[in-house]
């Protein structure tokens, strides 16, 4: 789940076999944890996948949440769920081997961590700064021996910065 605003990627769960009772136990977990950080969101908007139940649907009304739908074989509707979708499977799950449901999750929560955090969006303002990046703060290019590599999810992804 992604929210429009703030690029901010969810991760609720992870399952090889989803049916209804486990997207709506998944709603109540989200819409928990998302109260008790204070956070909430006014609209969800969802496909038309036949999982998505009548109950999944009163945990979010209950939330305070207006479900949407996207209209059928409109994929552009819901673009930032998409876009992010796409970024995973290049970055991320295409690029190694994954060995079942505990390590899609682990590597997953990993690259939502670093999407998150870590990686720019350009679509922020047009301003290619992480969510943490401080904005009084204009870096120059360090000379080359003081650049430090910062392994993301066991080196599939690098970051560089400047070291101390």
């Amino acid at each position: 789940m992604t929210g429009h605003r703030t690029h901010r990627v969810h991760l609720p769960g992870v399952t090889r076999y989803p049916d209804g009772s486990w997207l709506t136990q998944l709603a109540r977990d989200l819409t928990a944890d998302l109260e008790q950080a204070g956070h909430r969101f006014t609209h969800l908007l969802r496909d038309r996948d036949g999982k998505f139940t009548s109950a999944s649907g009163a945990v979010f009304a209950a939330a305070g949440t207006m479900v949407l739908l996207t209209a059928p074989h409109a994929p552009r509707m819901n673009a930032y769920a998409e876009r992010f979708a796409r970024t995973a499977r290049t970055e991320c799950t295409d690029r190694m081997l994954i060995t079942g449901e505990r390590h899609l999750h682990a590597t997953l929560a990993g690259y939502v961590k670093y999407y998150n955090t870590g990686r720019s969006h350009q679509g922020r303002d047009m301003s290619p700064r992480a969510l943490d990046d401080n904005p009084g703060i204009i870096s120059f290019p360090p000379p080359a021996g003081q650049i430090r590599r910062k392994r993301v999810l066991s080196g599939l992804i690098n970051q560089y910065e400047a070291a101390a």
